[in-house]
């Protein structure tokens, strides 16, 4: 049976207009030229971790083991910052050591992480502000082809965690969460999962959701369960609860750094 052509994803700030994305293609294709690219997205606002970090945790699972993540959104690009390559859950992950990796590292299984030392898998020149490019779209490629985590460099025993946390907390009247992505649509996307709120007869319905002291309402199935320009809350695609504006922008209504809490 011939072997399964690699994966290697790119999660990105670089957006489509430049040529960045296609120097990171490029190099990989140098090296591997059976890789098979998939681009998640390069549309992670400018310099924005938190949302490169929830991105890479949205997809991760959905591709198959041995797939190699490459993620760059990296504002110390050309600093003393780290450049880290792991495996969690069978799966690879190329990135600065900036917290891009934050919620995949709390919610998978970690199996090793490293720093990447050794430059001879990069032997192109080293620009200052093109770290994508010169070392982590090289270390991906070589990861793809085969080669080890442990060739890369020593053992990472200190990761850069973001302060966001994935999951909500349980309080003595309810749940209290934050919002921690905003996705192209306006919909906020809250820390709260399903699991936490899916229990009892009723179940999610049996929650009432508020953002900043305002209350949205029941947690609902569907957009549509409220008329054109009502705010709605739902559990969306990705497991989590989410505030959004029935063909509308709840970004523009609500203030996406207010506490999200849920009483029954």
């Amino acid at each position: 049976m011939a072997r399964p052509r690699p994966i290697v994803t790119l999660t990105t700030d670089y957006g489509t207009s430049d040529y960045y994305v296609a120097a990171l293609k490029g190099v990989i294709l140098g090296i591997v030229p059976n890789a098979r690219i998939v681009d998640i997205s390069h549309d992670i606002p400018p310099h924005h971790v938190g949302a490169g970090a929830f991105v890479l945790w949205q997809a991760w699972s959905w591709f198959p083991p041995n797939t190699v993540h490459l993620v760059v959104v990296d504002p110390g690009v050309g600093t003393d910052r780290r450049i880290i390559a792991g495996r969690y859950d069978e799966r690879f992950v190329v990135a600065p050591d900036n917290g891009l990796v934050t919620f995949v590292h709390r919610d998978r299984k970690l199996e090793a992480i490293h720093v990447v030392e050794d430059r001879r898998y990069c032997p192109g020149g080293l620009s200052s502000t093109f770290h994508g490019r010169d070392i982590m779209a090289p270390i991906a490629a070589q990861l793809a082809s085969g080669e080890s985590l442990r060739s890369l460099g020593r053992v990472c025993e200190r990761l850069t965690l973001l302060s966001l946390e994935h999951r909500a907390r349980f309080v003595p009247d309810g749940i209290e969460g934050a919002v921690i992505y905003v996705d192209r649509f306006g919909t906020l996307v809250t820390n709260v999962h399903a699991n936490q709120v899916v229990r009892g007869s009723n179940g999610a319905a049996s929650w009432t959701v508020s953002v900043g002291g305002e209350t949205i309402g029941p947690i609902r199935s569907t957009f549509g369960s409220v008329s054109i320009g009502e705010a709605v809350a739902i559990i969306g695609g990705g497991g989590l609860v989410e505030i959004a504006i029935n063909q509308g922008r709840a970004v523009d209504r609500f203030d996406a750094n207010a506490v999200v809490t849920l009483r029954q």
